[in-house]
């Protein structure tokens, strides 16, 4: 069962996929199906013995490129859709250990140009709506497969939270005159306390309502729609950031840090202005302290309110200080 089915009282639809319970779990390295395929060994998803990215479809796709037809009949109050649209995986290196802070320069630099690229290739294809770049790390996230990866959703609608981003965007230009991503950036420099690191092109920084301790975004200096309008130089400053980044994370606790990674861009045919959104990374983490996990519970889960345990002044001054490591 694979379909669409729309909650009227959220507003908005939920994939059921019950053939992703049958996903492979934490196989032991010899079973990888993200490593390479080996003479001999066992076949992985990429059949070959060597190589520097691979995309593929996924073996266990939430939304598909021919979409079965719905199990059940829907309503007029709650109807039921095809899951239509793209479920990629991107694999990092064939290295089975290691993150996007141990890869080279050049290979973090290249995943970037693949992610350009699929976004264009896919924003052709009939029915896409939205294109999410995102990458679950550690098992406290969920992560079935260890190996270094990320994944490319496309779906046929705006799922709820660039939605709702794009139209506060909307809300803000009708009653400001201004761009609500550009006024935002703007006062995170002018204030500087939860800056982490900044380029001419990219400033990261703990953003003043963090939902998690350890909250990062990543904003392009200019109010971009998607990585498609980067120039060289932000490429490779953007390269540089994201492995900074993942390095800071893990200097933290000197363990791989856990996160979520979300990359949010313009929605496939945008408009101009607002519709179009400010190009920036997203990344969340369930650590909320040295092995201290945060859980979504009751607040957050039944009022959608979250609960953050620290100031994100003072995990922003944590977070420079794991930059400043480096330098020892």
């Amino acid at each position: 069962m694979s379909e669409l089915r729309w909650n009227p009282l959220r507003r908005e639809w939920v994939i059921t996929a019950t053939h992703r319970m049958d996903r492979v779990l934490h196989p032991p390295r010899d079973y990888c199906p993200l490593c390479p395929t080996v003479p001999g060994g066992f076949e992985t998803e990429i059949p070959r013995p060597d190589f520097e990215l691979a995309v593929f479809e996924n073996r266990f796709p939430s939304l598909h490129l021919v979409p079965p037809e719905p199990d059940v009949d829907g309503t007029e109050l709650s109807p039921v859709a095809p899951a239509g649209g793209v479920c990629e995986v991107v694999v990092y290196t064939p290295e089975h250990e290691g993150s996007i802070a141990t890869l080279s320069l050049e290979r973090v630099i290249q995943l970037i140009y693949v992610w350009q690229d699929r976004y264009r290739e896919i924003s052709r294809r009939e029915g896409i709506r939205y294109i999410l770049i995102f990458e679950n790390r550690g098992p406290e996230v969920g992560v079935t497969l260890s190996h270094p990866h990320g994944q490319i959703y496309a779906f046929p609608f705006i799922p709820p939270v660039p939605e709702l981003e794009l139209a506060s965007a909307r809300a803000y230009r009708q009653k400001r005159g201004r761009c609500l991503f550009c006024d935002l950036l703007a006062e995170e420099i002018a204030d500087g306390r939860r800056i982490i690191m900044e380029s001419s092109g990219w400033v990261a920084f703990v953003p003043f309502a963090a939902r998690y301790s350890y909250e990062v975004h990543l904003y392009s200096r200019r109010c971009l729609a998607s990585l498609t309008e980067l120039n060289t130089t932000e490429v490779v400053q953007l390269a540089k950031m994201l492995q900074e980044l993942v390095a800071c994370y893990d200097r933290l606790f000197d363990a791989p840090f856990p996160y979520l990674m979300i990359l949010h861009q313009a929605p496939v045919q945008a408009g101009s202005g607002d519709e179009r959104g400010h190009l920036h990374f997203e990344f969340y983490s369930p650590v909320r302290d040295r092995d201290k996990l945060k859980f979504l519970a009751g607040c957050e889960q039944g009022a959608g309110t979250f609960i953050n345990d620290a100031a994100p002044e003072k995990k922003a001054a944590e977070l420079r200080a794991c930059l400043d490591k480096k330098q020892v």
